[in-house]
């Protein structure tokens, strides 16, 4: 691979964020940009995108079809059942072996009598895609380092496989134009493609992959990028309550994160302001005919709104965690939620007779319609890696009992969502319900919120440090005139 010394310049709207983020080693991340192929290398890039599809859908049926003759219950056999192929259990290295076999002539595909040519295609992309076959199977089969078994994996459609790797040898970036507005990716088996560069890639970065991906409005490429520059020493970050900045997700109203310095910040609800223009286009696509024109034109509308939504989404998530960053903290403690638990369906309610019983789900809808839209998973990946190109570090937290007991007091007030304020008589002055919960899990990020247990259905309070934080919290209370000031623009 080539170095590419450019100069470096700040996150913008369609960047995609890094790989994976170790502390003390270089860093690895992606940054995406508009490809700009001519109609040749448009038309070559549908080949490999369908050539890759059916070599993908063909391994994974080539495992199912050896699991579904070799496998056998383990407390009954069949009466009847037939000799299988003795063959090895297929992998990524036996399946890999059939590639020089399909190169020597074309493939024929069984259902559309489809002519395939497997030597177009670059021999590391199609191994890339035995790589990709085996990581889902054994997902399915064994699960991830964390033992989360995924599901089962489902052939791809052209809709669901959009994207291609190349890798290795004759892969660089070969020129960047006249005022550094464009940039040519030489690549195997295609030559030179422009890129829209609109944005520089920092001093020293390695490309190390290229990935390649067909969206709604065209053709997009991946550079997964190694740079040496990026500082990730983070052995010099200190935890004291001056350098750390606790963090709630609001998720009412208007507002989307409270800080325990007293600031929130404003939500965009991308969705909510989309959502009709969505439905309209959906619902006249839902008239058309299956594979009419027509029908073909609105999806591709409907693909297009869905993009300018997640675009929407991850702009707004990326300067939010500018706008954090800018506050000049090097510790950012921000709750670790269940989003998938919070976004849940009510369980199912049926009397004796089986009659089914309201059970809220219609409230919900609403409530886990606004949890998606707000992708707080998204904004706290992106906060992560904002913080640790800063030098920082933004750590997850147990948010139990935060939004409920006083700060600077172990009292439960906010027992309630509909008490969004606190007049304190004691000290005269009002606490805000979203701003008491940063405080709250800034303490718990810095080991100064106390035990809570439960004993026979009561809550009771155990080992209390609130003392140590009372100052602090009080002075930050009472720095506020207006609990909920919008940060400025």
């Amino acid at each position: 691979m080539q170095q590419f010394f450019i100069g470096y310049s700040k996150i913008n709207l369609i960047h995609i964020f890094c790989i994976s983020v170790r502390y003390n080693l270089r860093m690895k991340y992606t940054y995406q940009y508009k490809a700009l192929p001519i109609t040749e290398q448009k038309l070559e890039l549908n080949l490999w995108l369908r050539t890759c599809q059916y070599w993908y859908n063909r391994q994974l049926g080539d495992r199912f079809d050896w699991w579904k003759r070799n496998g056998c219950y383990i407390n009954a056999c069949p009466l009847i059942c037939h000799l299988p192929e003795l063959r090895e259990n297929p992998n990524y290295y036996s399946q890999k072996k059939y590639l020089p076999e399909l190169k020597t002539d074309l493939v024929t595909v069984g259902w559309s009598s489809e002519l395939l040519d497997f030597s177009r295609v670059p021999a590391n992309t199609l191994q890339e895609v035995c790589k990709r076959v085996d990581r889902a199977f054994d997902r399915f089969l064994s699960g991830d380092s964390n033992n989360k078994r995924s599901g089962k994996p489902r052939f791809k459609s052209a809709e669901r496989f959009r994207s291609i790797v190349l890798e290795g040898a004759g892969l660089e970036l070969h020129s960047c134009s006249l005022g550094g507005k464009y940039l040519f990716l030489k690549m195997p088996k295609l030559g030179l493609l422009k890129v829209r560069m609109h944005r520089d890639i920092p001093v020293g970065a390695t490309a190390k992959q290229v990935q390649l991906i067909k969206k709604a409005d065209g053709w997009y490429v991946n550079l997964r990028l190694d740079a040496p520059t990026v500082p990730m020493n983070h052995d010099g970050v200190v935890f004291n309550w001056d350098s750390a900045l606790g963090m709630d997700a609001v998720l009412h109203e208007s507002d989307y994160l409270a800080t325990s310095d007293g600031e929130k910040l404003p939500s965009i609800k991308s969705f909510r302001k989309s959502q009709k223009r969505l439905a309209k286009v959906s619902n006249r696509k839902a008239t058309k005919r299956k594979g009419s024109r027509s029908r073909r034109k609105l999806a591709k509308r409907e693909a297009r709104e869905h993009q300018r939504i997640a675009r929407a989404r991850r702009d707004h998530a990326f300067k939010t965690a500018h706008k954090v960053i800018k506050t000049g903290k090097t510790v950012f403690f921000y709750e670790n939620l269940n989003l998938k638990g919070l976004s849940k369906r009510n369980a199912v309610k049926q009397d004796e007779q089986g009659k089914y019983l309201p059970n809220g789900q219609a409230a919900k809808s609403g409530l886990n319609k606004s949890w998606n839209d707000a992708a707080f998973g998204q904004f706290f990946t992106i906060l992560e890696y904002i913080a640790a190109k800063a030098g920082a570090v933004a750590i997850g937290v147990n948010p139990a009992y935060t939004s409920q007991l006083l700060a600077y007091r172990d009292e439960f007030i906010f027992t309630d969502c509909s008490i969004r304020k606190y007049w304190d008589e004691i000290e005269n002055i009002w606490v805000d319900r979203d701003i008491n919960a940063a405080i709250n899990i800034k303490r718990v990020g810095l080991g100064e919120f106390p035990t809570i247990n439960r004993r026979k259905g009561k809550i009771v309070v155990g080992h209390s440090t609130t003392n140590s934080t009372l100052k602090e919290v009080i002075s930050t209370l009472r720095s506020l005139e207006k609990p909920t000031l919008y940060a400025k623009h």
